[in-house]
């Protein structure tokens, strides 16, 4: 296995050393970053470079953070087709299946191989100028335009399947995947969209139009967007010019968008594949949890006087039993989580 820490974090590192000791002492080789290596400090690992191989050949690439992290975990397990399981160390954490307290039922179950892996869909990202292709990208979460002069409106064309829909002044546009729906599309206010729906969303940041609503298109749809640019007018006001945007994708790759660019989004070739443990009960809920229990627990949403199914409960929020249970590594792991601080860069989700 692959293990991926946010190593700026203390208690993301005692966490990844708990995690290096179970799975070692079970006969496991694990892998660790060649960056992340030093703060790690375990004498099993088997160091590797951050590239594209690091997780080939590997059953699974392990991640203790939050979303951000396992964003990054994502661009080395993508090629090599290995599934993530993340332990959430962050604020909301819905790629992530684990949390510290949960660590001896999580390692119980990867040990057992007592897992099923989901297949998320990706999206590909084409960047042209005059028709000749300047860049490519990909996301898991998704694919931003924003404008690159914090002070100025962004113009833009939008297109789906080759037909204009609309053109707009904005801060930007999402686009983004069942998976992102609750990530930044879901600050813009986009809809959330259960993960194993196919489709691709497409959501304008701050438009100035009558027209632009978050919009959900098949995932066979080619999404564009064409940066004419916002006129810049000099002190004087006799001196004008066209100002160009940014495309990130998953908040980690960043393509300059000069005037004149476009922007074409599609359904990635190759998904992105999540771990998923045996749904537990109890104070074990959160193990498996269903979509509907993370976004209840997630964002505290009132359940209350909910009269639905005999014998099926949301997601537990109680995590002293669970932690009592894991030995006092867990526990303390538990306990610092709660005043850790922010999430790496990317983990909007």
């Amino acid at each position: 296995m692959l293990l991926v820490a946010h190593t700026g974090r203390p208690t993301a590192i005692r966490v990844a050393r708990v995690l290096l000791d179970k799975l070692t002492a079970a006969g496991i080789t694990v892998r660790v970053l060649e960056p992340e290596a030093a703060d790690l400090a375990h004498a099993a690992a088997v160091v590797v470079p951050a590239s594209p191989a690091a997780a080939s050949g590997t059953e699974m690439v392990l991640v203790v953070g939050g979303d951000g992290t396992l964003l990054r975990a994502a661009e080395l397990a993508q090629p090599a087709g290995a599934p993530l399981l993340g332990v959430n160390l962050g604020h909301v954490g819905f790629l992530a299946e684990a949390e510290p307290d949960d660590l001896s039922g999580a390692v119980a179950s990867l040990l057992a191989r007592r897992y099923t892996v989901e297949q998320r869909m990706t999206i590909e990202v084409d960047i042209r100028i005059n028709g000749s292709q300047i860049g490519r990208s990909w996301a898991l979460n998704e694919a931003t335009i924003e404008k690159a002069a914090r002070e100025r409106m962004l113009d833009l064309v939008i297109e789906v399947d080759g037909r204009p829909l609309s053109r707009f002044g904005c801060d930007g546009v999402v686009f983004a995947t069942p998976t992102g729906s609750t990530a930044y599309a879901f600050s813009a206010g986009g809809p959330v969209v259960w993960p194993d729906v196919e489709a691709v969303l497409m959501v304008p940041i701050s438009a100035h139009a009558l027209f632009a609503k978050p919009m959900v298109v098949s995932p066979n749809s080619v999404l564009a967007a064409e940066v004419i640019g916002a006129e810049l007018v000099g002190a004087d006001g006799s001196q004008s010019e066209t100002a160009g945007a940014v495309l990130w994708c998953d908040g980690r790759r960043m393509v300059e968008l000069p005037p004149g660019s476009r922007v074409e989004v599609r359904r990635g070739a190759r998904p992105v594949r999540l771990a998923r443990l045996p749904a537990g009960t109890g104070a074990e809920a959160r193990i498996g949890a269903s979509f509907t229990d993370r976004l209840v627990v997630k964002f505290g949403l009132p359940v209350a006087g909910w009269r639905g199914q005999a014998g099926r409960a949301p997601a537990a929020t109680d995590t002293t039993a669970q932690a009592a249970t894991d030995g006092p590594a867990d526990a303390a792991a538990a306990e610092a989580m709660a005043h850790a601080p922010d999430e790496e860069p990317g983990g909007d989700a």
